[in-house]
């Protein structure tokens, strides 16, 4: 896959932003707070339609505009096409080639982006949320359908909190068991499917890149479900129906729902030990390295093609040793590649002679000259 185009207007605090990236890598330099994330995130949002930072899409808009745009023309399988979204009242519209589109399988139509943000390299001492959105983010690269099918499980569980909070009856709490229940289902299928694809992938690229004889593992079981890598979709959502109905009177005392998809946690392990208690902070970065790795020599292996990696300023949390691997695996890699950070020295060894240098200042980003390796780029 290759992104040949970008056009982002009133995004954050970006300027009007039309590059066209390199098919190798491309670097944005800037200090803290210029808009070198923003940048990302345009990309991000436009290819996935979920923002990589921001809680409301409100917060996705410039200060006192009422609607932005971006505008991606990407390449899959040899075809192009231009995908775009519109940002205004709260909502967001998405359009293919300039078609507004209401299946979401049709905007994605292959689309494929990897994040790799520093927030990520706190997921193993993180909280159990934080590793579910590092999950799902993964669910979704791998299943595009993934997007629609979490929103229709958030959906039901909105609606059931509410009755419990409002103390409804036990009838009308259970046409959302049965709906919490099928969709569920459909997401504990879906995890399980991506775990079983990318855990031992993992696992085998953290031995390269952990330096520790402790070998890593990566699991997914959601609670109180005994047999569950056995168990079919209708069993799932069999047993996760019964578990709604038998913790309801828990439910009611708490005012929200106690089991389901999003209470689950990945547990990441070093030999026998928690990862979140045992691992040094090193050896917790390899770990998220490593899953990273892993995903992407997944998505390569299963669409026949690599995906569009986006790095946030991660170098720069990296001890020396695995920022090496992980430019030298970059660069190596073949895929395109969109870079941030605040020193260029960090990230010059994913650097090749068709590298696009971005200065990003203010809101405005502009292309400039590389210097010589072993100097600054002059912004």
């Amino acid at each position: 896959m290759r992104l040949l185009s970008l056009r982002a207007e009133q995004f954050r605090n970006l300027e009007a932003v039309s590059l066209t990236p390199s098919a190798g890598s491309s670097v944005a330099v800037g200090q803290n707070g210029q808009g070198k994330t923003n940048l990302l995130e345009a990309v991000y949002f436009v290819l996935t339609l979920k923002p990589l930072r921001a809680g409301r899409l409100s917060e996705l808009l410039r200060f006192g505009q009422p609607r932005a745009r971006i505008t991606a023309r990407v390449r899959v399988r040899g075809a192009e096409r231009e995908i775009s979204v519109l940002i205004a009242d709260g909502t967001r519209q998405a359009f293919v080639d300039q078609k507004r589109v209401t299946q979401l399988e049709d905007y994605f139509g292959g689309v494929s982006v990897v994040a790799f943000t520093p927030d990520d390299l706190e997921v193993v001492k993180g909280s159990p949320e934080a590793r579910r959105t590092f999950l799902d983010r993964a669910v979704f690269n791998r299943f595009p359908a993934f997007l629609g099918e979490s929103r229709e499980y958030a959906r039901a569980l909105k609606s059931r909190n509410k009755l419990l909070k409002d103390g409804a009856p036990d009838r009308y709490l259970e046409v959302y068991d049965d709906a919490l229940a099928r969709t569920g289902a459909r997401l504990w299928s879906r995890r399980r499917a991506l775990m079983a694809e990318l855990a031992s992938r993992a696992g085998r690229a953290f031995e390269e890149i952990g330096r520790t004889v402790s070998p890593a593992a990566f699991v997914y079981a959601p609670a109180g479900v005994d047999g569950f890598p056995e168990l079919d979709e209708p069993a799932l959502r069999q047993r996760l129906l019964e578990q709604l109905r038998e913790r309801t009177p828990r439910d009611r005392e708490r005012r929200f729902t106690t089991v389901g998809p999003h209470v689950d946690d990945l547990t990441i392990s070093l030999g026998d030990k928690p990862a979140r208690a045992f691992a040094s902070q090193g050896q917790q970065r390899a770990l998220v390295l490593s899953w990273k790795v892993a995903e992407i020599e997944n998505l390569q292996e299963a669409l026949g093609y690599l995906p569009l990696l986006l790095l946030d300023d991660v170098s720069s949390e990296l001890d020396p040793e695995r920022n090496g691997y992980l430019m030298r695996y970059l660069a190596q890699s073949g895929a395109q590649v969109l870079l941030t950070t605040t020193d260029a020295a960090l990230v010059r060894a994913a650097a090749g002679a068709d590298t696009l240098w971005l200065s990003v200042a203010h809101g405005q980003v502009q292309p400039f000259a590389a210097s010589p390796p072993d100097q600054e780029p002059s912004l």
